[in-house]
């Protein structure tokens, strides 16, 4: 659990403000770093101050913060919160806007025959690791098997890895959408499907016994608003995205994550609001022209650091509803995840100049030869029709000239499974034919 701050009395608040520039000049270089991480108490308390009380230098820190903060009246005064856009958030957003829109063409970055590869590699990355943050349990390598061959799920980890992925690509297909309270039940119903009670897919909760846990003490750690005003706080929600009026303008960004943070803290749903929440948060930045946020994986890194990822969402209720917390968080994960593209896509070049001896290879296609490069690293690797017809975003029919070729050629050996169904696998000749 996170230690409220303390409440510091306004009178003493008041005389301290006198003295209180000397004692700034004297530690700003760690009020620098405190406000640029957006620190709270819980990491305040424990810093050394020159000549300064903790807790007074908290209130006047949290005083400075008030001082620039921006206050949103959501639904009226059913929900009002401040958020802070610092100098270094500034810097971070100013770097994600030239890197994730116009500052990088897809070209530049990707080449076409990569591009779906990418392209599929983060959708399912993205869906493996929502739901992995919410209990799935099942390998990386076993989860991008069952998607690749569109095969059905064995049980309830799978089964929210297809819907995850599926609503992925519900989003990419309609990312210039409006939402709607119809989409957003919609969106619920694909990330629920067969993992909760049918009567609560796609529908919003009608009691007030849902309540966020404390995993390990059992303690509440928060209560949402009342369920009769669900109805009235979502409609404000679809409106609020729906809109970025120029009088009153939110980065996309900012305005993402704070979306993003309201469906936790709302819970409109029994079950999957997490889930909800990451896949809206990925169609605002889409709609909003984020291009790239299709090709990252954002859900691995909140799941590489879920508890910062939790306690964003507490320190920002328990702090005034500051959801500076939350915004502070969203944009190192959009960052680590764009670091980590820029990794995987140097690694994937450095790759394809091992796929250079395959290329050399007289009639063979570049879909093929990755595929006789996957071969040539994994000889217990098989691939089906469906594989490689949803790796490469290609015909059913083109997808079984290519392996058909490639056993004519001697490359794989075709066995089958049944009338319809065959494997292809890695032929008996495949290590004499390699040039």
């Amino acid at each position: 659990m996170v230690e409220k701050a303390p409440k510091y009395p306004l009178h003493k608040l008041r005389e301290n403000i006198s003295s209180s520039e000397k004692k700034i000049w004297e530690n700003k270089e760690l009020i620098h770093k405190i406000n640029n991480d957006y620190l709270y108490w819980d990491k305040v308390k424990y810093l050394k101050f020159n000549n300064w009380d903790n807790e007074e230098a908290w209130f006047e820190i949290k005083f400075r913060r008030s001082l620039r903060g921006i206050r949103y009246y959501f639904c009226g005064l059913k929900i009002v919160f401040d958020y802070n856009l610092n100098d270094q958030l500034l810097q971070k957003l100013h770097y994600l806007d030239f890197n994730f829109g116009a500052g990088l063409q897809k070209e530049e970055l990707l080449s076409d025959l990569d591009k779906q590869q990418y392209l599929k590699n983060a959708l399912m990355e993205e869906s493996i690791f929502s739901s992995m943050i919410e209990g799935a349990t099942t390998t990386r390598i076993k989860a991008k098997e069952m998607l690749r061959k569109k095969a059905k799920p064995r049980n309830k980890s799978e089964q929210m890895i297809l819907n995850n992925y599926q609503a992925i690509q519900y989003i990419s297909e309609n990312q210039d959408s409006d939402i709607s309270l119809e989409k957003l039940f919609e969106i619920h119903q694909i990330v629920t499907k067969n993992t909760i009670e049918n009567r609560h897919v796609g529908v919003l909760r009608s009691t007030d016994d849902v309540h966020i846990m404390n995993e390990i003490t059992g303690e509440i750690v928060h209560t949402p608003p009342p369920y009769e005003e669900l109805d009235e706080l979502m409609q404000s929600f679809c409106e609020f995205f729906n809109s970025n009026p120029k009088e009153n303008f939110i980065h996309p960004i900012v305005k993402a994550s704070i979306l993003h943070f309201l469906v936790g803290y709302i819970h409109p749903f029994y079950d999957g609001n997490g889930r909800t929440a990451r896949a809206l948060f990925y169609w605002y930045l889409l709609k909003n022209g984020y291009w790239l946020t299709e090709y990252l994986s954002i859900s691995r890194v909140i799941m590489e650091t879920k508890t910062q990822y939790e306690k964003a969402y507490i320190y920002t209720e328990i702090d005034d509803m500051d959801v500076t917390y939350f915004i502070h968080y969203q944009v190192k994960v959009l960052t680590k995840a764009f670091e980590d593209l820029k990794d995987y896509i140097a690694k994937k070049k450095e790759q394809r100049k091992d796929l250079s001896k395959f290329f050399k290879i007289n009639g063979i296609n570049e879909r093929q030869a990755q595929v006789l490069f996957w071969l040539e690293k994994d000889s217990n690797r098989f691939f089906t029709v469906k594989e490689i017809e949803t790796i490469f975003s290609i015909t059913n029919q083109t997808a079984r000239t290519d392996l058909e070729e490639l056993v004519e050629k001697g490359f794989m050996k075709k066995i089958a499974l049944n009338k319809k169904a065959s494997n292809y696998w890695k032929g008996d000749d495949f290590d004499r034919l390699l040039p």
